[in-house]
């Protein structure tokens, strides 16, 4: 098997992973010819073969731009922000994410006027406006356009799922590496380092929750009780007690019946036979006058 064909093979295993040929239920007449066929419950299936072939059209009109920063990348999905904001990264081109202000490809006034010779957009239908201005000037529009898509306007459509988080962000990477692939960034057989992972919309809760545990297991592996390093405990071991030399023979009986050192307070007398302090002593009379 030719490298190249185990290639295409990949991609369509993960065109399929990511569910980008699954349309809506709906189908424009103009996406007749993408669709491969409708299933039970009224879903239309894209076709795969189509989504890649189309996919590698638009990666040598990207090409063909001299200047990558003509190009424009437009979305106002807010699962495909982040896959336009790494497509404009990895590949130079500009990126308009979020609302797209009337007129910035008309009105040379504003601030924020583009002149791009490219535009590409996620939804024909979310960014129309940017397809309309762009047919106002002559600009090219590539587009991913699913089952229900308008093609008004649009003069490259690949054909993908355009809802789904996954697709999108797949879709995104696959033409921005047939892109490099192009400009001889990256050999044509060689995979790309980037994870297609960075180009998947990621929800702010989940990213919060995620680094809320972190530093909560940060925090539980710093509290507890400090521990040596194996090695050093082990050179401790090795090298013996310091305080002392714990090798000496232990106290006996004999050694606590020893005489006291000199300058020690003297021992108490021992008491008298029978146990009777009352009575008098043997030697002398307490009673005797002084």
């Amino acid at each position: 098997m030719s490298q190249s064909l185990q290639g295409k093979e990949e991609d369509v295993a993960k065109l399929l992973a990511a569910q980008a040929h699954i349309g809506t239920k709906n189908v424009d007449a103009g996406m007749k010819d993408y669709v491969w066929r409708r299933r039970i419950d009224g879903v239309h299936v894209l076709n795969v073969a189509s989504t890649l072939e189309k996919l590698h059209l638009a990666a040598r009109i990207i090409a063909a731009v001299d200047n990558p920063e003509d190009v424009c990348v437009v979305s106002a999905r807010p699962h495909a922000q982040r896959a336009v904001l790494k497509f404009a990264k990895y590949t130079g081109a500009q990126s308009i994410e979020g609302r797209f202000t009337a007129g910035t490809f008309t009105n040379q006034i504003t601030r924020q006027f583009k002149e791009p010779r490219l535009l590409i957009v996620t939804d024909p239908r979310t960014d129309f406006q940017p397809v309309k201005e762009a047919s106002y000037v002559n600009i090219p529009v590539v587009a991913f356009c699913d089952s229900d898509s308008p093609l008004s306007h649009v003069d490259v459509a690949v054909p993908g799922n355009n809802k789904g988080k996954l697709s999108i962000g797949l879709l995104y990477w696959l033409l921005a590496r047939e892109v490099l692939r192009l400009r001889g960034t990256i050999a044509p057989t060689d995979p790309w380092d980037v994870p297609v992972d960075l180009f998947f919309y990621k929800d702010p809760e989940d990213v919060k929750a995620m680094e809320e545990e972190q530093a909560a297991a940060a925090a539980a592996g710093g509290e507890g009780w400090e521990t040596a390093a194996p090695g050093q405990v082990a050179a401790e071991y090795a090298a013996g007690p310091t305080a002392g030399d714990f090798s000496a023979p232990a106290a006996t009986a004999e050694t606590w019946e020893a005489a006291p050192e000199a300058g020690a307070a003297p021992a108490a007398p021992a008491a008298p036979a029978g146990g009777d302090w009352g009575a008098a002593p043997a030697g002398g009379d307490w009673g005797a006058a002084q």
